[in-house]
């Protein structure tokens, strides 16, 4: 449906990389890769562990909060000059592609930088540790910011190998107490949702999907039944659409898509109850038609900023969205926090 639209685009999508192995032992010492899991003790008495088949944790809470610093750094840099390519390597997936988005529009209107810019500041940082096998190895952060009020900032930091930078892919801020307490081992580390896992209400790796369904026919069984529970970003999206959809001379149109693959797979953490948390990616478009011998209506700046072609009767906005929600062993799927930011737009 998106050729239709003429805006898909394969924007930041890197895949997975090659996996390569986990060290427990000092830079300088020479590794000899081998086909073995554990390999025997060097002379230096370090041992050699294959990332991609033992179970560990995927980084220490030191090196998380280094990424996390790291990431804040550039992303202050990159908001202050309206420049992508200064937080280029820290972001990834979803949040690539909102971020990057965000900085070119406020480029082309203001090409001296961000005269608003106020450097973004996390405090209070909890970090929450997976123990898995395989890449990618990620890890969530959850933060205070003295931007969005009481919320919390949750950002998800992914990397696919050793010698990558450890790049946020998801951010979403939620009320500070809706978090779920999370399942841990006796040392502390969380526990990882594979994208299949039935013992959620809806398996992580189908909730992009489903929740697209919903968005379309406002339920997601035969039955009528839906998965998700109301709220602002089910239920009242939902309504704001109808709304919209209604207003004379103008006919509004929605698509929305799954989005799954790559550095926008979903990311889950098992819940202390059983269920899971789950991070997730959908993409979006609204196309705006004006009546014959109408127009539509002139959109803002920054959305003309990432606009090609000439506005006439018609105006197609892509968006991508990155979600947080609430999977449950029973019942309904509760979406905590949702950022959506426009990544493109066409005027015929």
């Amino acid at each position: 449906m998106s050729r239709y639209l003429g805006l898909r685009r394969l924007r930041g999508f890197r895949g997975l990389r090659e996996f390569h192995g986990f060290r427990r032992c000092d830079r300088s010492v020479l590794i000899v890769a081998a086909s073995v899991t554990a390999l025997s003790l060097t002379a230096s008495g370090c041992v050699v562990v294959h990332g991609e088949r033992e179970v560990l944790p995927a980084t220490t809470r030191a090196e998380a909060a280094t990424a996390l610093q790291e990431f804040t750094a550039a992303y202050n840099k990159a908001d202050q000059a309206y420049d992508s390519s200064l937080d280029a390597e820290y972001t990834t997936g979803a949040l690539a592609d909102i971020d990057t988005a965000r900085l070119t529009a406020g480029k082309a209107n203001s090409p001296d930088g961000n005269a608003r810019h106020t450097p973004l500041k996390l405090t209070d940082a909890k970090f929450t540790i997976p123990k898995k096998a395989g890449w990618p190895r990620w890890f969530l952060a959850d933060a205070s910011g003295n931007k969005g009020g009481d919320s919390r900032w949750l950002l998800v930091f992914t990397r696919n190998s050793l010698d990558e930078t450890w790049e946020a892919a998801y951010l979403t801020l939620v009320a500070p107490d809706a978090l779920p307490e999370f399942a841990a081992d006796k040392d502390g580390w969380a526990e990882a949702v594979p994208a299949n896992a039935a013992d959620p209400a809806v398996p992580p790796g189908e909730l992009s999907a489903t929740y697209a369904t919903y968005l379309k026919d406002g339920r997601t069984g035969g039955d009528g039944a839906t998965a998700f529970a109301e709220g602002p970003h089910t239920s009242a999206w939902r309504a704001r659409r109808t709304k919209q959809s209604a207003r004379p001379g103008l006919a509004t149109q929605y698509i929305d898509e799954p989005m799954t693959n790559g550095d926008y797979a979903p990311l889950a953490l098992r819940t202390e109850d059983g269920g899971a948390l789950v991070f997730f990616t959908t993409r979006h478009f609204e196309k705006q038609t004006a009546a014959a011998g109408a127009s539509v209506p002139t959109p803002n700046k920054d959305v003309l900023a990432l606009t090609t072609g000439e506005i006439r009767q018609t105006l197609t906005m892509e968006f991508v969205s990155n979600q947080v929600a609430l999977d449950p062993g029973d019942g309904e799927v509760e979406i905590l926090g949702r950022i959506q930011g426009l990544t493109s737009a066409k005027g015929e």
